[in-house]
């Protein structure tokens, strides 16, 4: 049996737990209680209920209680070791302080019960764990510390070595934001005197509970999103089918998680782990001019002869203050009359008409570019509404208007994504860089790169539940979230620098006759070594996003690599989403069939 089990997730989480301990026949614990934050409410709820009758009807609400909703969850099964069976005397033990309420609970039995020190706490029942949480909160108090996030990590490590002297201290310490768990330093002999065990949980989750004979721990049954969470456990439960993934932690370790991550993390012998720490994202350094020889071909072949057809192309790479388009070049197979114009986005489009039949089509675009974009953050924090929420003045939110508009899609999915979007505002305290770095560097690193797991027809939910998807998929989900906050977003087509694969000539000629080799390998690995750490891209072009950003611009966010874009990344179109922004469309009116189509690129670096 679990004594202790506690979740961080992103998004509120709705839980249903099954108390099979106090099934008919069982030996029920001396008391349970589940303590929760309510919509996340600074207040919370806490369902207990000391020496629990087997018909207990406060087992049913924390199975099925639609209040019983919340990012962060305490769970604690209590044998009695200190103090008679009261409504006092069982946890998890709530305190107000700072606006807040804050839980606490305690797996394991401490020999000396410690003095509580400070006017401000007091117990009220009898317990070891009531008298460690008022002491704690004293201390919290007499420091001046208002959330956990104030906390000095190693001075709190210090409090709790000192008060496992007195026997086994594994605790959980949550104000309803981030969640605090401390492994006892030695251990015990008991059944409850381990240490605690952390899990980092992904989704999909494929609809699976997890637990043992005496509770089970469903985060589907009331339905759920695809939040990632961490669960914090005093025995590894089990889950249905496999694939559980629990690591102990270290005696004597400290963990503050929020929101899922873990974003501190002391004490013990810390080797290598499981469960990653996130720390900030920084911006990125500064990074030097350069110039690329890009070379991009297309072909299209059809079964049977397409007579006429129509095909739009933004093949041109942009020019502006940070790129420079030095030379562009583009040979098309097939006769017929074209015009170039300047689209709605300041894109460089070129429209062909055919109208003479034709079984294969052939484009070959060469570019030469400079790329100048060395210092996107300007090396400062940002100045003017550098938190959310933003507020734009009337007449920039009228031209900003269609990269603010979300993705249409079901109102619950939006929600879902809404909650999500919300989270990473919450864990980075509402700073506006520190939040969309976090989504970048979240989305590479948690997200499955995976050709062919989804098609142009995908939705930004799809991938937030599946958590895979290609470059445009991440592209689209980053884009949705941003507008889902307020912030303009739009979608970017073009080329990214994986690496030298073989030298460039000096000075290329622009039209080879050379075949163009292709970026990567059908593995999705980049088909040579590369000298840089971005080498996920598409095989024919790539996509990010940029966000428009106070007093800096549009400012480009890769998170198929986790990246800042700088000079790796050549733009050629923008646009609402990928059709605004695709390097190759068009229409067939007579003719056609079965088509096979075979995109290469190769973009080098010109020393």
């Amino acid at each position: 049996m679990p004594n202790l089990l506690a979740m961080s997730f992103e998004g509120i989480l709705a839980p249903s737990f099954e108390l099979r301990c106090l099934d008919p026949g069982r030996r029920p614990p001396d008391g349970w209680g589940v303590g929760f934050y309510p919509g996340e409410e600074p207040s919370t709820t806490v369902i207990k209920e000391y020496a629990p009758p087997a018909a207990s009807l406060r087992r049913e609400l924390v199975k099925a209680w639609q209040h019983l909703a919340s990012s962060v969850v305490v769970v604690h099964i209590r044998k009695a070791q200190w103090g008679p069976l009261t409504d006092a005397n069982t946890q998890p033990f709530v305190r107000s302080y700072a606006g807040r309420d804050w839980l606490f609970a305690h797996a394991g039995s401490l020999q000396i019960a410690p003095d509580v020190s400070g006017a401000v706490f007091e117990a009220v029942g009898q317990t070891d764990t009531e008298r460690v949480f008022c002491l704690l909160m004293n201390r919290v108090a007499e420091k001046g510390w208002r959330r956990i996030a104030d906390f000095d990590a190693e001075v709190v490590l210090g409090w709790l070595r000192e008060l496992d002297g007195y026997g086994v201290l594994n605790i959980v310490w949550t104000d309803g934001l981030d969640l605090l768990a401390y492994a006892d330093s030695q251990g015990g002999d008991g059944p409850d005197d381990g240490g605690l065990y952390l899990w980092r949980r992904f989704p999909p989750y494929n609809g699976k509970a997890f637990g043992d004979d005496d509770l089970v721990v469903d985060l589907f049954k009331r339905g759920i999103s695809s939040h990632r969470g961490l669960v914090v456990c005093s025995a590894p439960l089990k889950q249905e089918g496999g694939g559980e993934n629990w690591e102990a932690m270290r005696p004597g370790e400290l963990i503050i998680a929020r929101d899922g991550s873990v974003r501190k993390r002391v004490g013990g012998d810390r080797g290598p782990s499981t469960v990653r720490t996130r720390g900030k994202a920084g911006p990125p350094g500064q990074a030097e001019p350069r110039r690329y020889l890009v070379r991009h071909s297309t072909s299209y072949r059809y079964e049977t002869p397409v007579e006429r057809s129509v095909h739009l192309l933004r093949l041109t790479p942009a020019t502006d203050r940070l790129q420079r388009l030095v030379k562009h070049e583009l040979q098309v197979s097939v006769e017929g009359r074209s015009r170039d114009y300047d689209d709605v986005f300041g894109n460089r489009c070129r429209r062909l008409l055919f109208e003479t039949p034709w079984s294969e089509l052939k484009l070959h675009s060469e570019s030469i570019v400079d790329v100048v974009d060395t210092d996107p953050l300007q090396y400062r924090p940002l100045r003017a509404r550098a938190r959310f929420p933003l507020v734009w003045m009337p007449w920039q939110h009228q031209m900003l208007n269609p990269y603010l508009l979300t993705p249409e899609m079901p109102e619950s999915q939006l929600h879902s994504l809404t909650d999500y979007a919300m989270s990473f505002v919450r864990r980075n305290d509402s700073d506006l860089l520190e939040t969309l770095l976090d989504i970048n560097q979240t989305i590479f690193q948690e997200y499955e790169y995976k050709q062919g797991a989804t098609t142009v027809h995908t939705s930004a939910y799809d991938v937030f539940e599946n958590r895979r998807g290609v470059c445009q998929d991440f592209t689209n989900l980053f884009i949705a979230l941003a507008r889902l906050l307020g912030l303009p977003a739009r979608y970017v087509c073009g080329y990214i620098f994986t690496g030298p694969k073989r030298p460039a000539p000096s000075a290329p000629p622009l039209i080879s006759t050379s075949t163009p080799a292709a970026a990567r390998n059908a593995t999705g690995a980049a088909s040579e070594p590369s000298v840089n750490t971005n080498t996920l891209q598409s095989e024919a072009s790539h996509a990010w996003v940029q966000l428009y950003l106070p007093e800096l611009g549009w400012i480009g966010f890769d998170p198929t690599n986790g990246v800042v874009t700088q000079t790796d990344h050549v733009r050629v179109a923008v646009g609402r989403n990928y059709l605004d922004a695709t390097p190759t469309s068009g229409t067939i009116y007579v003719g056609g069939g079965g088509e096979t189509l075979k995109v290469d690129v190769k973009v080098e670096l010109i020393e």
